[in-house]
């Protein structure tokens, strides 16, 4: 799986509340969710993004509270992943779960600027910036992550195995 955009830059420490506040916590549909991504931080953001961007961010993206609300607004955003030097943990579960593909890299997450042209490869863990003729290095997802990311979530990977 290749993902191709231009960086949107983030700090560290990027909580929850900020990806998507808790005033818009009354609905799961994602469009909806996906509307009020990052404004907090950012209240013109998703009418900047176009659809293929990636989010690169800093240390603990998705810290907080534990809501599976965040990685679905991002996803349905139109972002098409998140790198950073490093995720909290259940952010990390709940992204996979919801089919939102996520690396780590600090060397990724130091060098990349804001509007850079990013490729990532998800299967090799190889994340080109096109802009300045750079290569860097992430932790390729295991083949079964693969699949869910593809499958667009863990439940339709569930249902796909109970399939077989």
């Amino acid at each position: 799986m290749k993902l191709k955009g231009k960086a949107w830059r983030f700090k560290d420490n990027v909580d929850t509340d900020v990806i998507i506040p808790a005033r818009y916590l009354n609905t799961s549909d994602p469009k909806e969710l996906a509307s009020h991504c990052m404004e907090d931080i950012d209240k013109e953001f998703t009418k900047k993004i176009s659809a293929g961007d990636i989010i690169v961010a800093g240390k603990n993206f998705g810290c907080g509270s534990s809501r599976e609300h965040a990685p679905i607004a991002i996803k349905n955003s139109g972002i098409s992943c998140v790198i950073a030097e490093s995720f909290a943990r259940i952010f990390y579960r709940n992204s996979i779960n919801m089919g939102l593909p996520i690396f780590e890299s600090a060397e990724a997450s130091e060098k990349i600027a804001e509007g850079d042209e990013i490729e990532v490869d998800a299967e090799a863990g190889v994340i080109k910036n096109i802009t300045k003729g750079e290569e860097y290095k992430a932790q390729p997802m295991p083949e079964f992550i693969q699949k869910i990311i593809k499958l667009g979530g863990l439940m339709e990977y569930v249902k796909q195995e109970a399939k077989k």
